[in-house]
């Protein structure tokens, strides 16, 4: 039986540090879902489908990964797709109250469903999409926290605006 593991997430847009959780995930799983959530009520800068295929691009050469869309529950995406495992990535002290609270209650509502936390790379340890995307908006240098094309997009996308 494969082990499969999946790992939620806006990805607004996908970072280098969600790409090294990602490379993390796939040496303990044998496939890992990444599930790109479709929550309107976030206002993401990228629509559903440029975070899907950026994460496909930027996801292209690791071993075992599939990426999709979602909207609804991760835990009812879960059990419909007979996943036991969620992956959750734990950067900073300060994120872990809140993903502690998100796993409790997720096992709560799917008690077959286990939270798993990762941390990230030292170097990616404080990096958000959220804080990138404001940095980039004020002329920031993100090439360093982004898949290149990444950068490029983030560029256009900020520009159109």
């Amino acid at each position: 039986m494969p082990r499969v593991a999946l790992y939620p997430g806006s990805f607004d847009p996908v970072t280098l540090g969600h790409v090294d959780l990602i490379k993390r995930a796939a040496h303990m799983y044998d496939k890992v879902v990444v599930a790109v959530a479709n929550n309107l009520q976030k206002k993401p800068l990228f629509d559903i489908h440029e975070r899907v295929k950026m994460l496909q691009e930027a996801t292209r050469g690791i071993r075992g990964i599939e990426v999709v869309q979602f909207q609804g529950l991760v835990v009812d995406f879960a059990k419909k797709n007979k996943i036991a495992v969620l992956i959750r990535g734990l950067r900073m002290i300060s994120d872990f109250e809140y993903e502690f609270q998100m796993a409790l209650t997720n096992r709560r509502l799917a008690p077959n469903v286990e939270t798993v936390f990762l941390m990230p790379s030292e170097k990616f340890s404080f990096l958000s999409s959220t804080l990138l995307k404001e940095a980039a908006s004020l002329g920031a240098d993100v090439s360093s926290f982004v898949p290149k094309f990444v950068q490029t997009r983030l560029k256009k996308k900020l520009k159109d605006i």
